[in-house]
């Protein structure tokens, strides 16, 4: 199946939130930081500590927000040409071709380590940071979005 690729930049946006939310590392760091502003507050409210600790909890908290959510994504959104780009996919049952003006590369499914399904996109993995967006709106129908599934069950690890 052949797909014309283009990107929306709220939708990639939304995309590259999910992939940070989903490293372990990032995981981690949120709780470990959740925790400890949890702390802090029950600390705080009971006269245990200084408000100092309270703060510094709730600017790195939000701090930690605002470079997850809105920074980093931006960030990388702005950097790379691919989601400015416009490229043709094709999905096949052995391979995974990408097609730009005047230049095209393949990969077989085994070169892939893992993807995931998030509400708008199919994320590709090379590695832990590597990754490739195919947007679900540019599948034409059920039947091929349903297929493309398939084929990504069928050929690579599923996160």
């Amino acid at each position: 199946m052949k797909l014309n690729i283009h990107y929306q930049k709220g939708k990639v946006l939304q995309a590259l939130r999910y992939h940070f939310i989903s490293m372990r590392e990032i995981k981690i760091m949120i709780i470990l930081v959740n925790v400890f502003a949890l702390f802090a507050a029950v600390m705080f409210s009971m006269k245990l500590i200084s408000p100092l600790p309270f703060l510094m909890s709730s600017v790195l908290w939000i701090s930690m927000m605002v470079a997850f959510w809105i920074w980093l994504p931006a960030l990388i959104y702005k950097r790379s040409k691919t989601f400015q780009d416009q490229f043709n996919v094709a999905i096949e049952e052995q391979h995974f071709f990408i097609e730009t003006s005047g230049n095209s590369k393949s990969w077989s499914w085994r070169e892939f380590d893992r993807y995931y399904e998030t509400p708008g996109f199919f994320h590709l993995y090379f590695d832990a940071k590597s990754f490739f967006l195919i947007p679900k709106d540019a599948f034409t129908t059920e039947e091929e979005l349903e297929k493309a599934r398939a084929i990504f069950r069928n050929n690579i690890r599923k996160s």
